[in-house]
């Protein structure tokens, strides 16, 4: 069983807890350890299977409490039930609505147009009829798109008015863009799930029976008082575990809320604005672009090589194309390449994707590797506990029917032949309630329940550093992240550009937009290329005020700098029409359009890298306007322009053109299918964009390096650039480190095998030119090396990475839908500091667990290991089931309460991280509870047989000289889990006070704890079995306590082995089990 401690099948290299053993003997214990249900190493891509097995292996007295926040598997098999009904569903109406229709031609006859729009000329029936069954000849009954906007008072460029008024009106006609959601569990649902609990099941038999045996040998009066107080201390349990589960419950739907709660641009009076997808009406018209979730239902205004995936809706992983002849769009689908906009149609509930949100509720739940382990170790301790409490029992029972038990005045409880059956049975149930005691007190259903905890507190906390937790278990995996590949743009960056630099014409301009220097026909070309070939746009109010730019950081830097140049963006993009897009990709690193002037000329401009669409330049344009080859001098000129732009961080952009004499496709597929010539290029012009490093950035990288996380940059610039923004931040040294392997180009790498990359992987600190597939590779690569690897990602491209790692962490402003819903978290400012805070809070996680454990197991074992003793030396216990149903309420909630929520410390980032295969249960942690529960187990059961003597209670009368000596050691017991719960804070620091009043909550919890136990040892201890205590027996109690502060202090000095304790018996285990 020991092997329960463990983490996952994972050794970091140089990990000195590792030891150093064979080859063999390392992939044999792999092989042992995989078979335990309890050894997920991740739990992100598990199989269903492997989920269901670690469920049934666990002992478990209440499965509702213990997995409340796993992953409901039965729940997840329903959603993809009624997802494939919803789906048959859609599929049947639109069958029914195109057999209708035939029927209707057949008989000539044409269906009778419904018109209740209010306002507007068409109602919502019509669009549904429209979107939702893809009916295409119904939509040209209505005059197309631009029939279908003049009914729905909209415009395909402009878009709604967007006045409050107007979107009033909308929403009263065609409805809101949300769906109704079904109702979270009500508070009374988690009091009867706490009821359910089969230990508390056990204590109220226990306390029913109490009640009987009381008030039959003691009468009403007084004998109600045992059985009512184990009564009032289940309730009051279930009472606590019910209000402590149901906040986490409303923690997690909050959360989910904001999941959902997609930001987006809309045009509106002709200008974007970004809105809430909630906002979203119908009319609205909405830009799409590669990674983006259509977030409604629509129509296909415009598109250039727009492809969606539907799966998410049909169930198929087919991409569709969309085009004039197919322009339906459905909510909820993502793009998946190209570039459009369309006219929102159908809203909330009025869609396919609002019906099946409707139906079914998100699954909350999700294994987290640690909820995994610690069932692993609550199931090892309720089995060592349960098999005590049967051994209890039947040693009881023994020693009561063979005369050996007394009562306190030293009689024979059970004579045979003498006393009678009813005594017996009194006898009997009085053992049971004992046996009863040690299973509350072995069974550690809260140690999983503390995991939740911990989550929620630092889930709602990361919120407020601006990480937005997707994945449960990627708050505590990013405690363990040994490397964090990042990008550089918007990241390590600003993602605030500016065109600093600009070569346009062969020459250099100074400043960057002195269009003085050049010619009309440059100009002219240049402002088109600028104007034409973006996604980005420029607003210009009508009643004069500042010109709004909108678009990516770079195309806005570009459109800027174009504005400056004299461009006139509506003008110049309403004298030619877009023919064909080839959207940016960032494989290629480039992206075009095809234009038809008004004189039918076309035109092909691209935009990209500036090396690479430099490469295919053959000529250029001088200053005058005139064409001239591009020789090696000139080629030479603007690849050293390029070097010295990339050597000052900048950003290098070309743009380029050429004319096209040969004829365009006039086919719609034709078209989709046609490649834009990318040879043979004229370069208009090279800009270097800077985009200044974030404040406070390099700190965050040097904390990083403190922790022993190497951060790596992985991004799609010029080397150059990316070496000169690496030596800005420090995650290069110097000049000295920015060699190969060191610095690499995604190419190079890509090019090696998988032993040689893996081999490399582990030197790289920056990778420049590299496309989405060359990070997959590197995330592999060092994953296999061992590391735990973070990422972080914005496009589309980037999802397989942000899938593959340990951690995916995409980007909240700059980050496409489809990035986001690979990712673990969200970091919402896209600000590198935000990461370092989540591994700081990753890390803080797993300490407050660790410290939990080592608190609990600390009652656990002092508490089993005294009432154990007691009863079998002397048949009774000195702690009883109401003392130690209060014992544990302090453990299970308050003190998973206090120690769960303390905030991470910056002694977290000067650690090495927490290797997945690190046990649980580490060796400083079995040092401090060992020497704890020695000294309590020594003291109290000192004072259980000699406390008499040593109190001077010889005197007394028998009953109440116990009740004392009982009562001391509940309360010195009580007094020693509230001294200790200081100790569990610093587990390996001495000083275990530094920084308790921050954390108020710890202070209000242990106050609390102290006056309720001054309450029930001096108010209510009839309930209790307790008497009330002299101040020297107060003072006794106190003192008893505070020894296991300076204690605690002499036990750190104690060295402790390197090699963890459990690694030592399974090695040993394993090696008898070999011979």
């Amino acid at each position: 069983m020991s092997n329960l401690f463990k983490g996952s099948p994972y050794r970091r290299r140089r990990d000195l807890e590792s030891g150093s053993r064979s080859a063999d003997l390392d992939r044999d214990l792999d092989d042992y350890e995989s078979s335990s249900p309890f050894n997920i190493t991740s739990t992100k891509n598990a199989s269903v299977e492997r989920l269901r097995r670690w469920r049934q292996a666990a002992l478990v007295l209440n499965a509702s409490r213990r997995f409340r926040y796993t992953l409901d598997l039965k729940k997840e098999e329903e959603k993809k039930q009624i997802l494939r009904k919803i789906r048959a569903h859609a599929q049947a109406i639109r069958a029914a609505y195109l057999f209708k229709e035939a029927g209707l031609r057949v008989n000539g006859t044409t269906d009778p147009q419904k018109t209740s729009g209010g306002d507007f000329a068409v109602s919502q029936e019509q669009l549904t009829t429209v979107t939702r069954d893809h009916n295409i000849t119904a939509l040209q009954e209505l005059g197309g798109v631009k029939g279908l906007a003049e009914a729905l008072k909209t415009s395909p460029e402009k878009g709604i008015l967007g006045d409050d008024s107007d979107l009033v009106k909308r929403k009263n006609v065609f409805g809101s863009n949300t769906y109704p959601q079904k109702k979270g569990r009500s508070f009374w649902m988690f009091l009867w799930e706490a009821w359910q609990d089969l230990t508390l099941i056990i204590l109220m038999v226990a306390a029913a029976a109490s009640l009987a045996l009381g008030i039959k040998t003691e009468g009403i009066k007084e004998g109600w008082y045992d059985g009512v107080s184990i009564a009032f201390a289940v309730l009051l349990v279930i009472v606590v575990t019910a209000i402590s589960d149901y906040r986490q419950s409303l923690q997690f739907q909050n959360l989910n809320e904001e999941k959902r709660n997609i930001h987006l641009e809309v045009i509106r009076g002709g200008r974007r604005v970004e809105v809430s997808i909630y906002d979203i009406v119908v009319g609205d018209v909405i830009p799409l672009n590669i990674g983006d979730q259509v977030p409604a239902d629509g129509i296909l205004i415009t598109g250039h090589s727009l492809s969606i995936d539907e799966s998410s809706m049909t169930g198929e992983s087919k991409i569709v194309h969309k085009s004039t002849s197919e322009p339906f769009l459905m909510s909820g689908c993502k793009v998946a390449d190209g570039s459009g906009t369309m006219l929102v149609t159908g809203v909330g509930i009025n869609t396919e994707w609002g019906l099946l949100m409707a139906s079914i509720s998100e699954d909350t739940g999700e294994e987290t590797p640690l909820q995994v382990r610690l069932n692993g170790v609550a199931t090892f301790i309720g089995i060592v506990g349960l098999s005590v409490a049967v051994l209890v029992l039947v040693v009881l029972i023994i020693r009561y029917f063979t005369g050996h038990t007394k009562n306190p005045d030293g009689s024979i409880q059970f004579k045979a032949g003498r006393t009678s059956a009813s005594a017996a049975v009194d006898g009997a149930i009085k053992i049971f309630t004992v046996a009863v005691t040690i299973v509350v007190v072995a069974v550690p259903e809260g140690l999983p329940l503390a995991v939740t905890l911990t989550l929620a507190y630092s889930m709602r906390k990361m919120m407020r550093d601006k990480a937005l937790v997707r994945r449960l278990s990627a708050c505590e995996t990013m405690g363990s992240a040994t490397t964090i590949c990042s990008d550089k743009t918007g990241t390590l960056t600003l993602n605030e550009m500016t065109v600093v630099d600009a070569y346009v014409g062969g020459q250099k301009l100074d400043p960057p937009d002195n269009k003085a220097r050049l010619s009309g026909v440059l100009s002219s070309l240049l402002i088109q290329g600028v104007a034409q070939n973006t996604n980005g746009s420029v607003f210009v109010p009508e009643g004069g005020g500042d010109v709004e730019v909108s678009g990516s950081p770079t195309e806005k830097a570009i459109l800027v700098w174009g504005l400056k140049l004299g461009m006139d963006f509506g003008a110049v993009r309403s004298q030619s029409t877009l023919v064909h897009v080839f959207p940016f990709n960032s494989e290629k690193k480039r992206g075009g359009v095809a234009l038809q002037s008004a004189e039918s000329q076309v035109y092909i401009h691209w935009k990209g890298a500036a090396e690479i669409v430099l490469a295919c330049c053959s000529r250029y344009s001088d200053a005058s306007g005139e064409v001239v080859p591009m020789d090696e001098d000139k080629s030479l000129f603007f690849k050293n322009a390029i070097e010295d732009m990339a050597a000052r961080s900048l950003r290098c952009v070309a743009i380029a053109y050429r004319p096209y004499e040969e004829k365009v496709p006039a086919d719609e597929q034709q078209l989709m299918q046609w490649k834009l010539p990318e040879d043979d290029l004229i370069l208009l012009a090279i800009v270097g964009i800077k985009d200044p490093c974030r404040p406070g950035v390099r700190d965050a990288i040097q904390l990083c390096q403190n922790a022993g996380v190497k951060v790596r940059m992985v991004t799609g610039d010029n080397l150059q650039t990316a070496k000169a923004i690496a030596l800005e931040c420090g995650i290069l040294g110097s000049d000295a480190d920015a060699v190969e392997p060191n610095l690499i180009e995604g190419r190079i790498f890509r090019a090696y095998s998988d032993e040689q990359r893996e081999e490399i992987a582990e030197k790289i600190s920056v990778m420049g030119r590299s496309s989405p597939n060359d990070k997959l590779l590197l995330v592999q690569a060092l994953r296999k090396r061992g590391h735990v690897v973070a990422v972080t990602g914005d496009g589309t491209n980037d999802a397989p990475a942000l899938h593959e790692a340990d951690i995916g962490l995409s980007m909240g402003i700059q980050g496409t839908e489809v990035a986001k819903e690979s990712s673990d978290i969200i970091i919402l400012d896209d600000n590198f500091a935000s990461v370092v805070k989540v591994v700081r809070w990753g890390r803080s996680v797993y300490a407050n667990i660790q410290k939990f454990i080592q608190f609990q197991l600390t009652v656990n074992v002092a508490a089993l290991i005294i009432n154990v003793v007691a009863a079998i030396s002397s048949g009774d216990v000195p702690l009883n089931a109401v003392q130690l149903l209060w014992v544990n309420l302090i453990m299970d909630t308050l003190g998973a309460l206090a120690l769960a929520t303390e905030p991470p410390t910056d002694h977290l980032m000067h650690r090495p991280p927490v290797g997945r295969r690190e046990p649980l249960i580490t060796n400083i942690m079995w040092r401090n509870l060992l020497i704890q529960a020695s000294y309590q187990v020594s003291v109290l059961l000192v004072l259980n047989f000699q406390g008499k003597r040593l109190l001077s209670l010889q005197h007394d009368n028998a009953d109440h000289a116990n009740k004392v000596k009982n009562t001391i050691i509940f309360n010195a017991f009580v007094l020693c889990q509230i001294f200790n719960e200081f100790n569990a804070r610093k587990p390996d620091e001495k000083n275990v006070f530094r920084g308790v009043t921050k954390n108020r909550l710890f202070i209000g919890i242990v106050a609390m704890t102290l006056i309720l136990q001054v309450v029930i040892i001096e108010f209510i201890g009839k309930f209790t079995k307790t008497v009330k205590l002299n101040w020297k027996h107060w003072l006794l109690s106190v003192g008893i306590a505070f020894v296991s502060w300076p204690l605690a202090f002499v036990g750190k000095l104690i060295p402790v082995p390197k090699t963890p304790l459990h690694e030592f018996f399974t090695r040993k285990f394993y090696r008898h089990g070999r011979h």
